[in-house]
């Protein structure tokens, strides 16, 4: 990983021991001191100014937007999106964004707290043990929820959350975001007024060199359409989704085709797989299963001299992505976060893939860390998408655009920009329902890219391709970390799986349903992180 647009940060606030500041320094990628004080310490592995220095005032941030001036900390993480540092000689405070798109993790020794922009230098400091509830999401829903990380000790500061030193003592401090505090009542905002609100944050970037990938999908062509009516330096390329159809690729090509933008298809290869899943997962710690199908083209990116302008939050914010019709029609709190939970779910599996007592467990854990994970937005207008972006799009999508092409290229995410976020998250869900809403902004951008066929209607052409993440590379991988779950902790997996992984890595080929596969790349994940962390884990005894 190279820091080459955003950096490797790590410190401390509080009373800090020096030795063990001195065991995170030395654990993580080189670093060099950008503060030190008595309560409060900032390493970064690039020169990192302050954007605010005034006697013993600073401010520090680490995000893709740097913040043009000082101001509270909820409203910088709320405008720029950035994790930071700051202080005015009385009070340290450590902050994230308000979605919390940079992680910050740390761990809490004492009356001090040591933190890192990565988890594996922070296990310099605590004991290495398994943290269930963090891999019962990761499992069943695809990514962690709240602050949980695989490891007990080690926590992830929440998006609009602040650790703060005052008075001795650490504490935490919780914001609502600017779209909590004022509720987004329907504005009747049109389509031409979104498309126009786009233009003005595509205007940040006039000058500067563009690649916005095309999907086959809305995001995309909209975020296209209006690069290109703004004559921009724009190249698109497209890549394999691993989805089995490979219709993404047809469809970009006609709409590129028709904006006149130039086109790259960048391949995979199945034997590469394994060691793109590999390395994926180390990459993104082990949040994750998702995203090993981007691998090569991430790798592309970084030396492309492009900004990446990255669709995230477009499908919550302007079509109701992972919103099900029993979440419209819910009549209680309980029966609208269960129908949302449920869409962000994996499915039911062909055939039993957890032990009844794992299952249970799993499915009861879960359901308690998303009502934490969510409590907030209960209530609110726009408490169903608000629920998605809060949750997969920040905890699992965003890996992507901020994990893999980012630190070494930068990435745009036009959709989350203040003032588009605000309003399309005032447009009513009924609006939005089926699509509607989104396709008449497709319209007002561009009308004849909006008639091409799209994948968020129909995948058609449904010829079938062969999928990367089951061929014969893949079983012989998925296997080999499903017989170590296996022998690890027999007790997690279904006797009908243990059965199927007896069978050799030909026997994986029964898996291929959506939710299958899902299903068995959490596990192979899981698999992963006991193999690499083997020599560490003293106990991987269950709660179940």
């Amino acid at each position: 990983m190279q820091f080459n647009v955003r950096p490797y940060v790590c410190g401390a606030l509080g009373r800090i021991d020096t030795a063990i500041l001195g065991k995170l320094t030395a654990a993580g990628p080189r670093v060099r001191p950008a503060l030190q004080t008595a309560e409060a310490a900032l390493f970064s592995s690039t020169p990192l100014p302050p954007y605010h220095r005034t006697g013993d005032a600073y401010a520090f941030s680490w995000g893709e937007r740097r913040p043009a001036a000082l101001d509270d900390w909820i409203t910088v993480a709320e405008t720029y999106e950035t994790p930071g540092l700051m202080g005015d000689g009385k009070r340290v405070t450590l902050h994230t964004g308000a979605l919390g798109l940079v992680d910050v993790y740390y761990v809490r020794e004492g009356d001090a707290v040591y933190f890192s922009s990565l988890i594996q230098p922070l296990l310099s400091l605590v004991p290495i043990t398994i943290d269930w509830s963090a891999w019962a999401s990761i499992i069943q829903v695809t990514f962690p929820l709240g602050e949980a990380t695989p490891y007990t000790d080690v926590k992830r500061l929440p998006g609009s959350s602040a650790l703060v030193f005052e008075h001795g003592r650490v504490a935490t401090e919780r914001r609502l975001p600017r779209w909590l505090r004022t509720e987004p009542y329907e504005a009747w905002v049109s389509p031409d007024e979104i498309v126009e609100l786009l233009h003005q944050v595509y205007a940040d970037y006039d000058g500067r060199k563009l690649l916005v990938p095309v999907s086959g999908g809305y995001d995309s062509r909209l975020l296209a359409s209006v690069a290109k009516a703004r004559g921009a330096d724009v190249e698109s390329w497209t890549t394999s989704p691993d989805d089995g159809t490979d219709t993404d690729i047809a469809f970009a090509r006609a709409i590129t085709k028709e904006l006149d933008i130039p086109h790259r298809v960048i391949t995979q290869d199945a034997a590469d797989y394994p060691a793109d899943a590999t390395e994926v997962a180390r990459r993104l710690e082990y949040l994750t299963p998702h995203h090993a199908w981007y691998a090569p083209f991430a790798k592309e990116v970084h030396g492309a001299g492009r900004i990446l302008v990255d669709g995230l939050a477009g499908g919550p914010l302007l079509k109701n992505f992972m919103v099900s019709g029993a979440a419209l029609e819910a009549r209680t709190q309980a029966e609208r976060s269960a129908a949302v939970l449920g869409s962000l779910s994996l499915g039911a599996p062909s055939q039993p893939f957890l032990s009844e007592n794992a299952a249970q467990w799993m499915a009861e854990t879960v359901r308690e860390q998303f009502a934490a994970s969510t409590s907030m937005l209960h209530g609110h207008r726009a408490e169903l998408p608000l629920s998605v972006l809060h949750t997969r799009t920040v905890r699992g999508i965003a890996r992507s655009a901020v994990n893999l092409v980012g630190p070494e290229a930068s990435f745009a995410a036009p959709f989350i920009h203040p003032a588009f976020f605000d309003a399309a998250l005032s447009v009513g869900v009924a609006r939005k329902d089926k699509g509607r809403f989104y396709r008449e902004v497709l319209h007002a951008a561009n009308p004849r890219v909006a008639a091409l066929p799209s994948t968020n209607v129909v995948k058609q052409p449904l010829q079938r391709v062969p999928l990367r993440s089951t061929a014969a590379p893949a079983r012989k991988y998925a296997h080999g970390m499903l017989e170590t779950v296996a022998n690890r902790v027999p007790g997690l997996l279904s006797e009908e799986l243990h059965e199927v992984i007896a069978g050799g890595p030909d026997a994986l080929t029964r898996f291929n349903g959506w939710n299958d596969r899902f299903w068995a790349r959490g596990l192979v994940l899981f698999g992963l992180w006991l193999t690499d962390f083997e020599n560490d884990l003293t106990d991987v005894a269950t709660p179940f």
